[in-house]
Protein backbone atom coordinates (compact mmCIF):
# COMPACT_ATOMS: atom_id res chain seq x y z
CA UNK A 1 0.00 0.00 0.00
CA UNK A 2 1.33 3.44 -0.99
CA UNK A 3 0.97 5.94 1.85
CA UNK A 4 0.42 9.53 0.73
CA UNK A 5 0.07 13.05 2.17
CA UNK A 6 -1.78 15.71 0.15
CA UNK A 7 -1.12 19.45 0.49
CA UNK A 8 -3.26 22.11 -1.20
CA UNK A 9 -4.66 25.39 0.08
CA UNK A 10 -7.98 25.04 -1.78
CA UNK A 11 -10.61 23.11 0.16
CA UNK A 12 -12.39 21.97 -3.01
CA UNK A 13 -9.16 20.56 -4.45
CA UNK A 14 -8.33 18.77 -1.20
CA UNK A 15 -11.80 17.27 -1.02
CA UNK A 16 -11.63 16.17 -4.64
CA UNK A 17 -8.24 14.55 -4.13
CA UNK A 18 -9.46 12.74 -1.02
CA UNK A 19 -12.39 11.29 -2.96
CA UNK A 20 -10.21 10.40 -5.95
CA UNK A 21 -7.47 8.74 -3.89
CA UNK A 22 -10.13 6.69 -2.11
CA UNK A 23 -10.82 5.03 -5.47
CA UNK A 24 -7.15 4.00 -5.86
CA UNK A 25 -7.02 0.54 -4.35
CA UNK A 26 -3.28 0.66 -3.65
CA UNK A 27 -3.04 4.18 -2.17
CA UNK A 28 -3.79 5.18 1.42
CA UNK A 29 -4.26 8.84 2.39
CA UNK A 30 -2.46 9.42 5.70
CA UNK A 31 -2.55 13.23 5.91
CA UNK A 32 -4.16 16.31 4.37
CA UNK A 33 -2.58 19.78 4.70
CA UNK A 34 -3.83 23.27 3.82
CA UNK A 35 -0.38 24.88 3.64
CA UNK A 36 3.29 24.02 3.29
CA UNK A 37 4.07 24.06 7.00
CA UNK A 38 1.25 21.61 7.72
CA UNK A 39 2.56 19.39 4.94
CA UNK A 40 5.96 19.22 6.61
CA UNK A 41 4.34 18.41 9.96
CA UNK A 42 2.21 15.61 8.48
CA UNK A 43 5.18 14.09 6.66
CA UNK A 44 7.40 14.33 9.73
CA UNK A 45 4.80 12.41 11.71
CA UNK A 46 3.40 9.95 9.13
CA UNK A 47 6.56 9.37 7.00
CA UNK A 48 4.53 8.74 3.83
CA UNK A 49 5.90 7.19 0.66
CA UNK A 50 4.67 10.12 -1.43
CA UNK A 51 3.70 13.74 -0.77
CA UNK A 52 1.48 15.42 -3.38
CA UNK A 53 2.23 19.13 -2.97
CA UNK A 54 0.72 22.26 -4.51
CA UNK A 55 3.11 25.09 -5.41
CA UNK A 56 1.15 28.21 -4.43
CA UNK A 57 0.28 27.85 -0.73
CA UNK A 58 0.32 30.17 2.29
CA UNK A 59 2.77 30.00 5.22
CA UNK A 60 5.25 27.96 3.15
CA UNK A 61 4.95 27.47 -0.61
CA UNK A 62 5.53 24.21 -2.42
CA UNK A 63 9.25 24.85 -2.88
CA UNK A 64 9.82 25.49 0.83
CA UNK A 65 7.53 22.60 1.71
CA UNK A 66 9.50 20.25 -0.54
CA UNK A 67 12.77 21.13 1.20
CA UNK A 68 11.13 20.80 4.62
CA UNK A 69 9.50 17.46 3.80
CA UNK A 70 12.75 15.95 2.54
CA UNK A 71 14.57 17.16 5.65
CA UNK A 72 11.89 15.80 7.99
CA UNK A 73 11.21 12.58 6.10
CA UNK A 74 14.05 11.67 3.69
CA UNK A 75 12.22 8.57 2.47
CA UNK A 76 9.28 10.57 1.16
CA UNK A 77 9.11 11.30 -2.57
CA UNK A 78 7.61 14.71 -3.35
CA UNK A 79 5.43 15.16 -6.42
CA UNK A 80 4.42 18.73 -7.26
CA UNK A 81 0.73 18.96 -8.23
CA UNK A 82 -0.02 22.36 -9.73
CA UNK A 83 -1.54 24.37 -12.56
CA UNK A 84 1.77 26.16 -13.27
CA UNK A 85 3.78 24.81 -16.20
CA UNK A 86 6.40 27.54 -16.71
CA UNK A 87 10.05 26.50 -16.85
CA UNK A 88 11.26 28.54 -13.88
CA UNK A 89 8.79 26.99 -11.43
CA UNK A 90 9.40 23.49 -12.74
CA UNK A 91 13.16 23.73 -12.44
CA UNK A 92 12.98 25.38 -9.01
CA UNK A 93 10.78 22.55 -7.77
CA UNK A 94 13.11 19.88 -9.14
CA UNK A 95 16.15 21.70 -7.74
CA UNK A 96 14.43 21.72 -4.34
CA UNK A 97 14.25 17.93 -4.51
CA UNK A 98 10.84 17.12 -5.97
CA UNK A 99 10.91 13.83 -7.85
CA UNK A 100 7.90 14.55 -10.06
CA UNK A 101 5.76 17.33 -11.53
CA UNK A 102 2.11 16.75 -12.46
CA UNK A 103 -0.37 19.33 -13.72
CA UNK A 104 -3.85 19.64 -12.26
CA UNK A 105 -5.50 18.99 -15.62
CA UNK A 106 -4.08 15.44 -15.60
CA UNK A 107 -6.49 12.56 -16.01
CA UNK A 108 -7.20 10.53 -12.82
CA UNK A 109 -5.39 7.49 -14.21
CA UNK A 110 -2.35 9.64 -15.04
CA UNK A 111 -2.24 10.94 -11.48
CA UNK A 112 -2.53 7.37 -10.17
CA UNK A 113 0.36 6.27 -12.39
CA UNK A 114 2.43 9.28 -11.25
CA UNK A 115 1.89 8.43 -7.57
CA UNK A 116 2.83 4.80 -8.16
CA UNK A 117 5.91 5.79 -10.17
CA UNK A 118 7.07 8.21 -7.46
CA UNK A 119 6.62 5.53 -4.80
CA UNK A 120 8.99 3.32 -6.83
CA UNK A 121 11.53 6.13 -6.90
CA UNK A 122 10.88 7.03 -10.53
CA UNK A 123 10.40 10.61 -11.78
CA UNK A 124 6.90 11.21 -13.15
CA UNK A 125 6.87 14.39 -15.26
CA UNK A 126 3.88 15.83 -17.08
CA UNK A 127 4.71 16.03 -20.83
CA UNK A 128 4.65 19.85 -20.68
CA UNK A 129 7.02 19.82 -17.72
CA UNK A 130 9.29 17.28 -19.41
CA UNK A 131 9.45 19.48 -22.53
CA UNK A 132 10.50 22.47 -20.44
CA UNK A 133 13.18 20.46 -18.65
CA UNK A 134 14.47 19.15 -21.98
CA UNK A 135 14.57 22.67 -23.40
CA UNK A 136 16.50 23.89 -20.37
CA UNK A 137 19.06 21.12 -20.90
CA UNK A 138 19.68 21.70 -24.59
CA UNK A 139 18.95 25.12 -26.06
CA UNK A 140 21.04 27.33 -23.73
CA UNK A 141 24.04 25.01 -23.83
CA UNK A 142 24.07 25.05 -27.62
CA UNK A 143 24.12 28.87 -27.59
CA UNK A 144 27.28 29.07 -25.47
CA UNK A 145 30.73 29.32 -27.00
CA UNK A 146 33.49 26.92 -25.97
CA UNK A 147 35.09 29.66 -23.86
CA UNK A 148 31.78 30.46 -22.15
CA UNK A 149 31.31 26.80 -21.33
CA UNK A 150 34.80 26.76 -19.80
CA UNK A 151 33.92 29.81 -17.67
CA UNK A 152 30.62 28.20 -16.62
CA UNK A 153 32.38 25.00 -15.54
CA UNK A 154 34.81 27.00 -13.40
CA UNK A 155 31.94 28.99 -11.87
CA UNK A 156 30.35 25.65 -11.02
CA UNK A 157 33.62 24.59 -9.41
CA UNK A 158 33.40 27.62 -7.11
CA UNK A 159 36.17 29.78 -8.57
CA UNK A 160 36.02 33.58 -8.30
CA UNK A 161 36.32 35.79 -11.40
CA UNK A 162 39.99 36.57 -10.76
CA UNK A 163 40.80 32.85 -10.35
CA UNK A 164 38.91 32.02 -13.54
CA UNK A 165 40.83 34.72 -15.42
CA UNK A 166 44.16 33.39 -14.17
CA UNK A 167 43.30 29.81 -15.05
CA UNK A 168 42.12 30.68 -18.57
CA UNK A 169 44.69 33.40 -19.24
CA UNK A 170 42.13 36.18 -19.70
CA UNK A 171 41.38 39.40 -17.82
CA UNK A 172 38.89 39.64 -14.98
CA UNK A 173 36.92 42.12 -17.10
CA UNK A 174 36.68 39.55 -19.89
CA UNK A 175 35.45 36.96 -17.40
CA UNK A 176 32.70 39.36 -16.31
CA UNK A 177 31.73 39.87 -19.94
CA UNK A 178 31.46 36.12 -20.48
CA UNK A 179 29.38 35.78 -17.32
CA UNK A 180 26.93 38.44 -18.46
CA UNK A 181 26.31 36.56 -21.68
CA UNK A 182 26.12 33.20 -19.87
CA UNK A 183 23.50 34.54 -17.44
CA UNK A 184 21.48 35.92 -20.35
CA UNK A 185 21.62 32.70 -22.38
CA UNK A 186 20.74 30.46 -19.44
CA UNK A 187 18.03 32.75 -18.14
CA UNK A 188 19.61 33.01 -14.68
CA UNK A 189 20.47 36.03 -12.55
CA UNK A 190 23.49 35.03 -10.48
CA UNK A 191 26.47 32.69 -10.10
CA UNK A 192 24.62 30.29 -7.82
CA UNK A 193 21.85 29.71 -10.35
CA UNK A 194 24.43 29.31 -13.12
CA UNK A 195 26.35 26.77 -11.03
CA UNK A 196 23.14 24.82 -10.36
CA UNK A 197 22.38 24.83 -14.09
CA UNK A 198 25.86 23.53 -14.86
CA UNK A 199 25.53 20.76 -12.28
CA UNK A 200 22.04 19.78 -13.42
CA UNK A 201 23.16 19.57 -17.03
CA UNK A 202 26.26 17.48 -16.40
CA UNK A 203 28.83 20.14 -17.27
CA UNK A 204 30.70 19.74 -14.00
CA UNK A 205 31.20 16.02 -14.38
CA UNK A 206 32.60 16.61 -17.84
CA UNK A 207 34.56 19.74 -17.02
Amino acid sequence: MIRIVVADDHRVVRSGLEQLIATFGDVELVGVAADGAEAVEHCSRARPDVALVDLAMPVADGIEATRGILAASPGTHVVIFTSFSDRERILRALDAGAIGYVLKDAEPEDLHRAIAAAARGEAPLDPKAAAEVLASRTAPAAALSDREREVLVLVGAGLANKQIGTKLGISEKTVKGHLSRIFHELGVTDRTQAALWAERNGLLSHG
